[in-house]
């Protein structure tokens, strides 16, 4: 038994609906699959009943956009309540963030000249956590770009014209607002951020898990992460990081963690008292 604990679907960057994400699941094999949509719970209804029409076993999640000491970490927050106010107001607010910031996007293409349209883009996206791929598809379906790489390359990407910085929640209240929901709180992949040495600080803030296997992730990174999850007592996890054909092919099947990895992160969910 497999699962793939990082996937995501067209309500947040990916491209597959969750009906589409679970038939891929089904064809890979997975016994459970948790979608980590960013910053929203969008498409878990739709996920758990294509899961289980499947007899997959479906782990309702999100991806948190933080931060801590100024460097971007992205949490992974499994088996949460979506009834947890304090939880769903944060996710209100940060998908309100990512509304304004498309706009703001959208703003400085048309001061360059690129006479895009902010609904354009919101047409494209169509969910409440939009980002900057559904800017580059809008950029590629309005002619401005001949691809999905040259719009990030020429407009969207750290330092171009069109880049816009995030606003994130901090790290800490990322992990309280997961602990508080009834979750888990996973560092999802740690080998694309580089900031190794902050790992130990986050883990000190209550994080339960270290996404030790990645499809970016080479062998010698996840042993490498595998050890450091060891060290700090964090449950080693793993997902493919699937977005569907947003960045040129489907990843799924790419990472299958063992089962058994399901049942050791799920032991670590906080006791809530009534």
């Amino acid at each position: 038994m497999f699962a793939d604990l990082h996937l995501h679907t067209r309500y947040s960057d990916g491209t597959f609906t969750p009906e589409e994400l679970a038939s891929r699941a089904q064809q890979q094999g997975l016994s459970a699959v948790a979608l980590t949509d960013h910053d929203t719970f969008e498409g878990c209804d739709e996920m758990a009943e294509a899961c289980r029409r499947r007899s997959m076993e479906f782990i309702p999640g999100a991806e948190l956009t933080s931060e801590l000491e100024g460097h971007e970490l992205h949490i992974l927050g499994y088996w949460m309540s979506a009834g947890y106010k304090p939880l769903t107001e944060a996710l209100a607010r940060a998908q309100r963030v990512r509304v304004d910031r498309i706009s703001e996007m959208v703003a400085r293409l048309n001061r360059r000249g690129v006479a895009l349209r902010v609904e354009s883009v919101f047409e494209v996206a169509n969910c409440r956590s939009p980002g900057r791929p559904h800017v580059a598809r809008a950029l590629v379906l309005n002619g401005f770009c001949r691809d999905f790489d040259e719009a990030f390359e020429k407009y969207l990407k750290k330092g171009r014209p069109a880049w816009v910085p995030k606003a994130k929640m901090d790290a800490r209240t990322g992990i309280q607002l997961i602990h508080g929901a009834g979750g888990v709180a996973v560092l999802a992949h740690p080998g694309l951020y580089r900031v190794d040495a902050l790992i130990p600080r986050i883990a000190a803030e209550g994080l339960d898990g270290l996404e030790c296997w990645h499809s970016k992730h080479s062998a010698e990174a996840s042993e490498y992460f595998l050890q450091m999850a060891d060290h700090l007592n964090l449950a080693p996890t793993g997902g493919s990081d699937c977005h569907g054909f947003a960045k040129n092919e489907p990843l799924i099947g790419r990472v299958k963690l063992p089962y058994a990895r399901v049942e050791t992160l799920r032991a670590r969910r906080p006791i809530l008292m009534s």
